[in-house]
């Protein structure tokens, strides 16, 4: 990969160094000295350890963790403020996985739109550009009125799939009727059929029942998504596709966020390979576990912004590992 100039800063937050770390090497850049530090009382603290003056800065933060979720979008914010403070001449933030995506509509009566808050915030925060990847709901990008790029992890997972599966023997199933564009733009580039489950709630992250529209029997199937959070959902879906006479069922997502008793969860499912890319830090064991290295994608998207090439190449081809 070409290498960049000096003339931009990357800084990282304390949500993922490991990824930072995969994206400055990708690069040929360190990471700016910086320091992200919690008080005794939990307040957050930041000190920016060199000059960003007149700089390009992007700040490597993700979304994630059960109890540091929100000190992360707070230590985020600060990092932004910082360097806005310090007179960066541009500030990208780089959030793989977007907190509170999910929380994108108001879909009862006084609910609020938090992913609209959380564009409001990272705004007035003094952010100019914002890079993720795979949006929970991507009409999230009207939520701001600066430029969003909206990465997607599909190239890599196309890649993943021919490498490790056998093709012509598989099918994609889509877990839920909103991730149904999703499988169905896979399955076209693959030449594959796909199914969908329906599946209907009682109330949040509880499943009550699931409907399978498709034939999968004797199939590998592939179940994609854009996240796994509980499991519920991934393992509900796996049952229901063995009970439809499904010969193996393998789950790719995005954003692996395993919460709760997930990994108790994936122990002791059916599913015979979990895949998720490494949007977020994984914090979990467990032996059918693979990843996806996404640090290509976000790096070359970095170079492109910075030299004002097109970012949609991105959208359809995934750099070389």
């Amino acid at each position: 990969m070409t290498t960049v100039p000096n003339s931009i800063k990357l800084l990282a937050g304390n949500s993922h160094p490991e990824l930072a770390e995969k994206i400055s090497k990708k690069l040929g850049l360190p990471l700016s000295k910086i320091g992200v530090y919690q008080y005794s009382n939990q307040e957050t603290s930041v000190t920016i350890g060199e000059s960003v003056r007149d700089e390009d800065v992007y700040i490597i933060q993700t979304g994630c963790g059960e109890d540091e979720v929100n000190d992360f979008l707070m230590e985020l914010l600060i990092m932004i403020n910082a360097c806005k403070t310090a007179s960066a001449r541009r500030i990208t933030a780089v959030i793989p996985n977007f907190p509170y995506a999910r929380q994108d509509k108001k879909d009862k009566s006084r609910a609020p739109i938090t992913a609209k808050l959380i564009a409001n915030l990272l705004q007035t925060a003094g952010c100019h550009h914002v890079i993720t990847m795979d949006l929970h709901a991507s009409q999230i990008q009207g939520f701001f009125r600066i430029p969003v790029d909206n990465l997607y992890a599909e190239p890599s997972v196309l890649r993943y799939i021919k490498e490790q599966f056998d093709v012509k023997n598989s099918i994609l199933v889509s877990p839920d009727a909103g991730g149904a564009k999703r499988v169905a733009s896979i399955a076209d580039k693959l030449d594959l059929q796909f199914a969908l489950i329906h599946k209907e709630r009682q109330k949040a992250n509880e499943i009550s029942r699931m409907v399978l529209v498709g034939d999968v029997k004797d199939k590998i199937c592939i179940l994609i998504d854009d996240m796994a959070d509980t499991c519920g959902t991934l393992v509900k879906a796996a049952d229901t596709l063995l009970q439809n006479n499904a010969k193996e069922v393998i789950s790719i997502v995005t954003h692996g966020i395993f919460s709760g008793d997930a990994e108790k969860k994936l122990a002791n499912s059916k599913i015979s390979r979990i895949v998720c890319t490494n949007t977020v830090p994984i914090n979990i064991e467990n032996e059918r576990l693979d990843q996806i290295d996404i640090s290509p994608t976000l790096a070359e998207a970095i170079r492109r912004l910075h030299n004002g090439e097109s970012i949609s190449y991105l959208f359809s081809n995934a750099p070389p590992v």
